[in-house]
């Protein structure tokens, strides 16, 4: 099948995309979009996460077909039009939250959201709202830390 959605703000097509190819997949392997990481492909860990129409989601259980004619935002969006970080993702530099990366990408996607939502989240709801981002590296304290200083603006 031929599959058209919008990602990042410009319209991609990928074609002879299977029927059971996941929305991960086709960003990474035939887009070039690495920043969302394939771990568990179980939904379990939080590393592919992404927008689908501004829902976040998990991409590796998103069916690629899933997709057509929506808009799909990826890590990658994250950072401006000169590659300059995110705040959120300049606070995961600043508080050492980044160790092997793997996790990363989907953390800093699911801060991203928390923060749209919940600009000022105590430490509870953050934990809460992480819950299903795992991280094998950091113990956690400087993904915490990370989200203070974002929700901060960047001060810390």
């Amino acid at each position: 099948m031929r599959l058209t959605t919008t990602v990042n703000g410009i319209t991609r097509t990928a074609d002879d995309v299977w029927e059971g190819e996941s929305l991960l997949y086709v960003l990474r392997e035939r887009f070039g979009l690495t920043g969302s990481k394939n771990a568990c492909e179980q939904g379990e860990c939080g590393s592919c996460a992404v927008w689908l129409d501004g829902v976040t989601v998990c991409a590796c259980l998103v069916s690629a077909g899933q997709a057509e004619g929506r808009q799909v935002a990826t890590v990658e969006s994250l950072a401006g039009d000169d590659g300059e970080l995110g705040r959120v993702q300049a606070a995961f530099v600043r508080a050492g939250a980044v160790q092997c990366g793997f996790c990363t990408p989907g953390l800093v996607v699911c801060v991203q959201d928390l923060l749209g939502r919940c600009p000022r989240p105590d430490t509870a709801r953050v934990r809460e709202e992480l819950a299903g981002n795992l991280c094998r590296c950091t113990g956690y304290e400087n993904i915490l830390e990370a989200v203070r200083i974002a929700a901060d603006g960047g001060d810390a």
